[in-house]
This record gives C-alpha cells, sequence and structure tokens, in this order.
C-alpha cells in the first residue's frame, strides 16, 4: 500500500472543499488562465479570488508564475489523482467485503428458493 503524507491529503480536500475553488480548478483543466481570466465570471472582489486561489496554492494544486504583471496559474493535477488512489485504495475494500456479503447472501437466498421449488 501506497504511504499518503496525510497533510498533503489534508490540504487536498480541505481545498477541494470549496465549490469556488473547485469551479477555479475545472477552468484550468484546459490550460494556463491568468487570475484576472478566472476572477471574471464571479461576482466576487479579485482580492476573494486570490484568497482562494492561496489555498489552492497552499495545496500544491495551482501553480502560479508572475511575468510582468500578469500573473498566469496553471493546474497541477497530481495531489488530487494522491486523494483519488488514497480513496480508492481505503474504500475499496470496504465495497468488496459488502458486496461479498450481498453474494452469500443472494446464494442463500437461491439455496432456498431451489430447495422450495423441489
Amino acid at each position: 500500500m501506497v504511504n499518503y503524507k496525510e497533510s498533503v491529503l489534508d490540504r487536498t480536500f480541505a481545498a477541494l472543499g470549496d465549490p469556488t475553488r473547485r469551479v477555479l480548478m475545472s477552468k484550468l483543466v484546459g490550460g494556463n488562465l491568468t487570475v484576472s481570466e478566472l476572477a471574471r465570471p464571479f461576482p466576487v472582489s479579485l482580492q476573494a479570488i486570490m484568497k482562494h486561489l492561496n489555498v489552492l496554492v497552499d495545496a500544491g494544486l495551482v501553480t502560479r508564475k508572475k511575468t510582468g504583471r500578469t500573473v498566469t496559474c496553471t493546474l497541477n493535477a497530481e495531489p488530487m489523482a494522491q486523494a483519488a488512489r488514497w480513496l480508492v485504495e481505503h474504500h475499496q475494500r470496504a465495497w468488496s467485503d459488502r458486496f461479498d456479503q450481498l453474494d452469500i447472501y443472494l446464494r442463500r437466498i437461491q439455496q432456498g428458493e431451489h430447495h422450495e421449488q423441489a
């Protein structure tokens, strides 16, 4: 099993827990955007968007590059991939066990119905 740094997972899940930050992330999937381009559709101040971007940068989900007066943001999907792997590894076993229990239960029901029909 892969060892994950809890702080990385904590920051990733905390950052993705906010709907505004998820929208910002989804916009960056299409490619790099400036802070102004990211902020444009939101009915909040540029400072509010910068605070959201700071959380995403702190979580490692976004990188920023300043060229002159323009700040460009880039998506870094690796922390999300780590979070997805963690979810699969930690919850796959539980779901697998539940499906195994359901399979056993259904086989018992089928055997009971089979004996009643005979």
